[in-house]
């Protein structure tokens, strides 16, 4: 079921709000368990197939984590490792089975030139969430930070529906607690008043605007396979298209999650905050899905050895923790070419950053246009990567940089030598060439492309906005915008509101499903 769409908005949302905080008044655990059901029927919704997969998979995962805490109680240290590691090879299992057993057989069929086949594996949406929620939940276990062992509240913790296809990567120890607190069983109309508004929000973000400038990037991914060569113009705005289309779709789950989260009075950590203010790929990293780049720091890059063992060690882990989450992302050598582009990026900024403390730099100062350089280049490089990531193929993602670098030349669209008028007659006698663009399927993708580029480097984001009712958790501490910008419960911003959810409402009819669903 989709957060778009008016099954979701008009049936599900209010039937489990309802029953939600009916129970609530009766009993807390019959509450969380009517929310941990609802979630299921949500999650069932898409292809019933799969809600057994998740039942075995919630059920696995809390009885071994059982097993674990219950091992390390009796001193059996060997046993304790033994159990974590077979279950995460399980978990593991499972999610190389669905997501990459084909990627790896089509390839060593290339290798060897076989033909074996599976057969179609349709995959499991949102496996790739729950499995490492789960997997956070056994280490977290074998490490003894997990403290409560509801399994109620524990079926709850990963299917929770807000979460549940696309994120963020929970935490037990961040979830767990507030299922057990009495204040989320009853109404607190604050609450509510503020998680609707976010989720409003993040539906205008994905229905408006990510699904608006979304029309013009198919076309351009498109034309190096119908033969067509790509100019400058024409890569750059299928380019930026995309950057935009996948910035404002993940921001608008990313604020439909927290916000609808919020309004059952459970706020759930951030997981997004204006990636392309960026002022480096560090920045970047820590802005950009954070509970993912959280998970791999703490999963797989501090067990590698992190910093620890001197920086050529620290440039290999950071290198094979970004191939592994591009190869997380999706079963293709776009994907983990694009993971190995972002491990140089890193690299390239920690080295960097070394260098100038040798030198005897401040790290922690800088010019007002060191950071509007710092983050224009962060912006261009993270582009570059966009478009391997999207591509289908390597070869399209090489001829659309071969565009974007201007080797296949400058050409505007013969269409705006007649809009420009005197303007367009005066480039042209100056060398400016007009011509057929068959791959910007008209202009408008220009106006959508500087007004969201102004959108994310000038306007404040939502929690910074509803930063009165701290939203969220892990939230970073930075300035706040002004206090016009600032979130309060009037007409103005009821009216606002409502404009926006008629908006979405009259274009909700052409909902599509989320860009990271796939992954």
């Amino acid at each position: 079921m989709l957060f778009n769409s008016y099954a979701f908005i008009f049936l599900f949302l209010p039937f489990t709000l309802f029953g939600f905080f009916l129970l609530g008044r009766v009993s807390h655990k019959f509450a969380a368990g009517w929310l941990a059901a609802a979630s299921l029927f949500f999650y069932a919704w898409w292809n019933p197939i799969y809600l057994a997969l998740l039942t075995a998979s919630v059920l696995f995962n809390y009885t071994l984590g059982l097993a674990i805490v219950r091992a390390d109680a009796a001193g059996r240290v060997r046993h304790k490792k033994r159990l974590l590691v077979f279950a995460i090879a399980a978990n593991l299992g499972v999610l190389a089975y669905y997501k990459y057993a084909n990627f790896f057989l089509d390839n060593l069929n290339t290798a060897l030139g076989t033909a074996a086949s599976l057969g179609e594996i349709i995959l499991p949406l949102g496996i790739s969430f729950f499995t490492f929620t789960q997997i956070a939940f056994l280490a977290d276990a074998y490490q003894g930070k997990a403290r409560e062992y509801s399994l109620t509240h524990y079926a709850l913790f990963v299917t929770y529906f807000p979460h549940l296809i696309a994120g963020p990567i929970l935490h037990h120890g961040e979830m767990m607690p507030q299922f057990a607190r009495p204040e989320i069983y009853r109404l607190n109309y604050d609450d509510i008043a503020a998680g609707l508004t976010i989720f409003v929000v993040g539906l205008f973000k994905k229905v408006i605007m990510a699904d608006g400038v979304g029309g013009y990037v198919a076309p351009v991914f498109d034309a190096p396979q119908a033969g067509i060569t790509l100019t400058f113009l024409e890569a750059w705005c299928g380019a930026l298209a995309y950057t935009f289309q996948l910035y404002f779709d993940f921001s608008g789950y990313s604020d439909m999650a927290v916000g609808l989260s919020l309004i059952f009075g459970v706020r759930m950590p951030i997981n997004f905050h204006s990636p392309y203010k960026a002022v480096n790929i560090i920045d970047f990293w820590r802005r950009w899905h954070m509970t993912l780049s959280r998970f791999l720091r703490d999963y797989l890059y501090f067990p590698l050895g992190g910093n620890r063992k001197g920086p050529a060690r620290r440039y290999v882990n950071l290198m094979a923790t970004m191939l592994l989450g591009g190869l997380w992302h999706g079963a293709g050598w776009t994907f983990v070419i694009w993971g190995g582009l972002h491990g140089v990026y890193l690299i390239i900024n920690h080295a960097w950053r070394a260098l100038r403390s040798r030198l005897g730099h401040e790290l922690g100062v800088s010019t007002a246009w060191g950071r509007a350089l710092g983050c224009f280049v962060t912006f261009l490089v993270v582009v570059a990567g966009w478009v391997v990531f999207r591509a289908d193929s390597v070869t399209t993602a090489l001829a659309i940089l071969k565009g974007m670098a201007g080797l296949n030349g400058f050409v505007v669209p013969d269409t705006w030598l007649v809009k420009w008028g005197v303007l367009g007659q005066w480039l042209a006698q100056h060398g400016v060439i007009f011509g057929p663009t068959p791959a910007l399927t008209n202009g408008g993708v220009v106006n959508w492309i500087w007004i969201l580029l102004l959108m994310v480097w000038l306007a404040p984001n939502t929690q910074q906005i509803m930063a009165r009712f701290n939203p969220a958790l892990g939230i970073p501490h930075e300035p706040q915008p002004g206090a016009r910008w600032q979130w309060h419960p009037t007409a103005a911003a009821a009216a606002a509101v409502a404009a926006m959810a008629l908006a979405v409402a009259v274009n909700l009819n052409r909902h599509s499903e989320f860009l990271y669903f796939q992954f």
